[in-house]
């Protein structure tokens, strides 16, 4: 590496993929700033983007596997690691066997290449059902509401920001998340533009947020009704004749079911429990209606309810009522670089409770149980008792309902625990092995992910700016998957790799419509040898993709090395109407009104009748400084006020006696916490609102700055029992708590 170099790369530290310019001197990156010929995001960075270089550089990121030895964690080798791995495996597995192991995924793995090709392996070497996620603390309504209404949970529609006119958001606030499952960097910029054009956006949220000051108008809401207020926006378009389904209505199934159902969800019953007159929800459903075009966006504020499957499926419903479903301006669905090419015809649909959880007997959702229930599967006796657990990322005892509490308690009990991650945080203190992964700068980059749900068709990749100090994450994953499967710490990683990907591409050369049909797998493997191997498995899938180049049978067409030659990204072109080939539920059509969606409107019904929550409802909150826990260990982002706060309705601290500094208490049914009280009328009266992913500074987590200021774990109060039932999605907005002043 010369002395100096510029590197251009895409941030993996949120879902907005913005492009960045790294400049290093000396092996140290010195300047981190927007990439400004980046085909996305055209030079847009949030603070979080500025960080690559002190993530990199942090002190407390471990560099060496560590191992727990008389309760403190020590550095040791690699191989001794992989071994104390297998020998403790072992020990559970002949004391419980394969039922006593789980998993958890933290949503880092969505950001790399090995998370997305190397999990599914490693779940199936550990021969068990319980799995678990970030998920469920997050989109898992999404996934449920489209894997019905579309026949898959990744088949998920987007608004198209760049070319609508009229823009309803509710529980979002990309202003400072930027964005989530609807990929755009610069989500401020592109707000501005549609109401340059002329264009309208209203905001449905409890709190002002700085995205709720940018629109043209925000409703205070309550918490956890966003479901009613968007069928009573259906009942207007429905009563009064405004539903016209446009090109879209040939390719849609239970159009008349639909109209049905949400004639009892009248404005004047959505106003006594939303608390948004109803006259404001008759205007909002006209005005949607007659737009040019309109999309309905909902994000965590809506889905982590008692009803988010329901609310997720209620925004694509109002937009398909109005003709914006696969057109400009409306929700659409992209195609990646990566994607399969698109065919019509019916599919197999969507389908949750395969299996069922131990405890509660809860349904599996996408393969996974709901994360609320991991602390009663590890505590509660009886056969298939969770005793070992792997965690991939993530740091669930911050970060799930009882997280700081319960679920800590017992983690501590496990008899053995295994952490992929480059911290000792408030999770991985309590694990036997902790394995670090090398830091983002050390890998490549391609976002499997999120360029599925991005507002425009792009290909970014991005190389390495750094050698890796130890095995890549790849290795890392498929040296566990070895050992899991019984072929111990020796098993050389390199064969799994050659498995996995000549098992991919005899897959693609045997599928009739695929660009390699019939070809030579060696021949196959041959072109895209030379790389790392998630590397090799990036290239098969773009080169087989929609737009790939069918290696060689299209000399224009994608592939790996034509991003790696375009560091500031392809640009794909905007979206373009999918329907039916996006669709792969039983009919081919669009399910307007699935079974699982219909038979739970009636708890939804019964709740308009319900009077609103007496006391005071906790709701989340983010900043842009903050995305996951441990960006709380570096300075430049938790420098100035703290941002760990109540805030508190003016009218409310008078009633409680609350000054703005002065610590509270709060307390909800499952526990309870002190936190500095910040009065402000950003809130609706009667919501509260505590930010996620604090209580630092546990022993044996090693995060010196994020020690400095711990903050609180919100997730003290969080109860783990109510859930959504669809989703199994925890409830982490309209929390009923109690606050009084402290001392």
């Amino acid at each position: 590496m010369s002395q100096t170099s510029t590197h251009y790369r895409t941030c993996p530290l949120c879902e907005a993929t913005c492009g960045l310019e790294i400049s290093v001197e000396k092996g140290r990156v010195t300047k981190t700033r927007g990439d400004k010929q980046d085909v996305f995001s055209a030079g847009f960075i949030c603070p979080k983007g500025t960080t690559l270089g002190a993530l990199h550089e942090d002190p407390d990121r471990l560099r060496q596997p560590h191992v727990r030895k008389n309760g403190t964690h020590v550095a040791v080798s690699w191989q001794e690691a992989f071994v104390h791995i297998e020998q403790g495996l072992a020990r559970v597995r002949e004391a419980d066997g394969d039922d006593a192991l789980a998993i958890y995924l933290g949503n880092p793995n969505v950001h790399n290449l090995a998370g997305a090709f190397y999990v599914g392996p490693l779940i199936r070497a550990l021969r068990t059902r319980s799995v678990y996620s970030a998920s469920t603390v997050d989109q898992m309504p999404r996934h449920v509401s489209c894997g019905h209404m579309y026949g898959s949970g990744g088949t998920i529609p987007v608004p198209d920001l760049d070319r609508t006119d009229y823009l309803l958001m509710l529980g979002a606030n990309p202003y400072e998340s930027n964005g989530s499952l609807a990929t755009a960097p610069d989500w401020p910029g592109r707000m501005s533009r549609i109401q340059e054009r002329g264009g309208k956006i209203v905001v449905v949220d409890p709190r002002r947020t700085r995205t709720a000051k940018a629109a043209d108008e925000h409703l205070t809401i309550l918490p956890g009704t966003d479901a009613h207020l968007l069928l009573s926006i259906a009942n207007v378009i429905v009563e009064e004749d405004l539903s016209d389904a446009g090109a879209a209505a040939l390719h849609i199934e239970g159009f008349e079911l639909a109209l049905a159902a949400v004639k009892a969800f009248t404005p004047e019953l959505a106003a006594a429990r939303t608390g948004i007159p109803a006259q404001d929800i008759v205007r909002i459903a006209r005005e949607f209606a007659a737009a040019p075009s309109a999309a309905a966006y909902g994000r965590m504020g809506a889905h982590t309810t008692r009803f988010g499957t329901l609310a997720s499926w209620a925004a694509d419903l109002i937009t398909i009522l109005t003709g914006n479903l696969d057109r400009a301006g409306g929700i659409m669905f992209p195609l990646a670089a990566h994607a399969r090419p698109r065919r019509t015809g019916p599919g197999k649909g969507f389908k949750v409770g395969r299996w069922s959880s131990r405890v509660r007997e809860l349904p599996e959702v996408q393969g996974e149980f709901p994360v609320s229930t991991l602390a009663e599967e590890i505590e509660i006796e009886g056969p298939g008792r969770i005793r070992a657990l792997f965690t991939v990322g993530g740091n669930p005892a911050i970060s799930i309902p009882n997280g700081g509490g319960r679920l800590d308690e017992a983690l501590a009990g496990l008899d053995f625990m295994v952490s992929v991650d480059p911290y000792l945080n408030e999770t991985t203190r309590h694990a036997d092995v902790v394995l670090p992964p090398p830091s983002a700068l050390e890998r490549s980059h391609f976002d499997v992910s999120f360029t599925g749900i991005a507002i425009r068709n792009v290909a970014n990749y991005s190389a390495a700016v750094f050698p890796a100090a130890g095995p890549s994450e790849a290795d890392i994953l498929a040296k566990l998957s070895l050992i899991a499967s019984g072929q111990g710490a020796d098993a050389k990683t390199e064969d799994m790799h050659q498995l996995l990907l000549r098992g991919l591409v005899q897959s693609e050369v045997g599928k009739a419509h695929s660009r390699i049909a019939g070809r030579d797998v060696d021949e196959i493997l041959a072109g895209c040898a030379g790389r790392p191997p998630e590397e090799q498995f990036l290239d098969v899938l773009i080169r087989t993709g929609s737009y790939g180049d069918g290696f060689g049978a299209d000399p224009r067409g994608l592939s790996l090395a034509k991003l790696e030659a375009s560091p500031h990204g392809i640009d794909l072109g905007a979206i373009e109407p999918g329907l039916p080939g996006v669709l792969s539920t039983p009919s081919g059509k669009v399910e307007l009104l699935p079974e699982a969606i219909a038979a739970d409107l009636g708890r939804l019904e019964a709740d308009l009748e319900a009077s609103p929550e007496d006391g005071l409802q906790l709701i989340g909150r983010r900043t842009v400084r903050s995305c996951n826990s441990w960006m709380h260990n570096v300075e430049v982002l938790v420098r100035g006020r703290d941002r760990c706060t109540l805030h508190v309705h003016p009218d409310d601290a008078a009633r409680l006696g609350v000054r703005d500094g002065a610590p509270v208490r709060v307390a909800s049914r499952v526990g309870a916490l002190e936190v500095p009280a910040e009065v402000t009328d950003e809130i609706r009266p009667g919501v509260v609102s505590l930010p996620h992913g604090y209580g630092h500074g546990l022993p044996g987590a090693r995060a010196d700055v994020a020690a400095r200021q711990p903050g609180v774990n919100s997730n003290l109060l969080t109860d783990s029992e109510p859930m959504d039932p669809l989703s199994g999605n925890a409830v982490l907005n309209g929390i009923p708590v109690e606050v009084t002043a402290a001392g």
